[in-house]
């Protein structure tokens, strides 16, 4: 006896299709994103800020790092509303190109000594279109594989969104390991511009990929049915404002990242530590490999258990696991930061990681999730970009305070339990039904038919 296919089930070998598209898209994408921060934490304060103060310089840099992350809410509160209005495809396919232009944009800047002050300012205007094409991303790819997996999956298949993030990673810190390694002058005169340059190539194969890809059965028979929502952010603010809060609480997790990645970077090439700036390239790159491993298994393992339970432990575990990898730092001792590295962000961090994609998507209904997901995540990673520019401050003036750093980290890690804690477990819940508890309980806002 055969058994009817659920009325939003996908056509079949599309959620295979959707996931690659979100992981090679996100691959691509954040391969962009992330050679941004290698450079400013390496090259950046040298080439568009004041040599003269190098402390002021690099404090500088890293504050332009920060400013993808305030333009990312922006970004999400307009890329939201056409994702629930016009459908997940269009916005995944705008970013990607949008992300390349700004990116390769940036490899064509002229320096501090060319121009002067014209020079940053630049900067920062490409760093503010690549936070607003990140800012729909995540959330269109999250939406997008989500609305295509099988109901018992949704974890596993929307973790692809972030096995991709740390794969684009991963290829950035691969790249720029020929690029640290050339000599000072090569360096700082065009051999940073490559890596920046090769965004043409993402975005032409991001274009391809994506354009290919069916819009979602869910979001199609939305359209079909009642009709997509007029105006989501009244949605959201209606039906779904604690789910907002929670995903922008939950969202502070991604202090880790940028911790990690950026000022921990920073902190061990200084002089006050003086560690070989390719091996710690080699720590993130490892970090990463193993990070795209970790990351479905703890998602698989959320489809068993639960949401909660496997986030809980990556926020948790977070806290303390950057003590350890900053501690191993300050030491100065590769062995152990090539070890607690790998731990803390491959391992540990990587549970909350990849299961994120589902925990907040499922706390929306079809009607306003990309907005949901776009608008509390941005709005909480904004303050995870800016961690770096704080990290720096705290540091002290030497910059070598790596106990304070870590308990700032661990504090932006309270949140995200609170979060958790607080949430609805929805992995069992069916896909036509997820958000709507709210929903029933509130008066239902006008919609539009398309």
């Amino acid at each position: 006896m055969s058994v009817p296919a659920p009325r939003d089930a996908a056509p079949p070998g599309q959620p295979k299709k959707a996931a690659t598209a979100a992981w090679i898209g996100s691959a691509l994408e954040y391969y962009d994103f992330f050679i941004y921060g290698s450079a400013a934490a390496l090259i950046f304060p040298e080439i568009f800020f004041d040599e003269s103060d190098p402390a002021t310089a690099t404090l500088l840099s890293l504050a332009t790092f920060g400013v993808a992350y305030a333009a990312r809410p922006v970004g999400a509160f307009f890329l939201g509303h056409i994702g629930d209005r016009l459908g997940r495809k269009k916005i995944m396919v705008f970013t990607l190109i949008l992300m390349g232009v700004s990116t390769f944009l940036i490899g064509c800047l002229p320096t501090r000594d060319q121009v002067g002050t014209l020079a940053p300012v630049l900067l920062v205007l490409c760093r503010v279109l690549q936070g607003i094409s990140a800012a729909g991303e995540q959330a269109s790819a999250n939406s997008m594989t989500l609305e295509h997996a099988p109901p018992h999956r949704r974890g596993f298949f929307t973790s692809f969104t972030l096995s991709g993030t740390q794969g684009g990673q991963l290829l950035a810190t691969l790249v720029f390991l020929p690029v640290a390694a050339l000599p000072e002058e090569h360096l700082l005169s065009w051999g940073w511009r490559v890596p920046f340059w090769l965004s043409v190539v993402v975005a032409v194969v991001g274009y391809v990929i994506r354009r290919k890809l069916d819009e979602t059965p869910a979001f199609a028979r939305q359209a079909a049915t009642e009709g997509v929502v007029k105006m989501p952010l009244a949605v959201l603010a209606h039906d779904h404002w604690a789910d907002v809060l929670r995903v922008i609480a939950g969202a502070l997790i991604a202090s880790v990242s940028t911790i990690f990645t950026v000022w921990a970077l920073a902190y061990a090439t200084s002089d006050s530590v003086g560690m070989s700036r390719t091996a710690m390239l080699w720590v993130g790159a490892l970090a990463n490999v193993v990070a795209l491993a970790a990351i479905p298994l703890w998602a698989t393992l959320s489809d068993r258990l639960g949401r909660r339970p496997v986030y809980l432990i990556g926020a948790a575990g977070s806290a303390v696991a950057m003590f350890l990898y900053l501690w191993a730092i300050s030491t100065g001792s590769y062995p152990l930061t090539f070890l607690l590295g790998i731990l803390a962000f491959g391992v540990v961090y990587s549970a909350a990681n990849g299961v994120w994609p589902a925990f907040y998507g499922e706390m929306f209904s079809t009607r306003v999730r990309l907005s949901g997901v776009a608008i509390g995540t941005q709005i909480g990673f904004a303050v995870a970009g800016f961690a770096v520019t704080f990290a720096a401050q705290i540091a002290g003036p030497d910059g070598d305070d790596w106990f304070a750093v870590a308990l700032f980290t661990a504090a932006l890690c309270v949140p995200p339990v609170i979060a958790a804690l607080s949430a609805r477990e929805t992995h069992r819940v069916p896909t036509e039904e997820l958000g709507e508890r709210g929903r029933r309980e509130a008066a239902q806002p006008e919609t539009v038919t398309v």
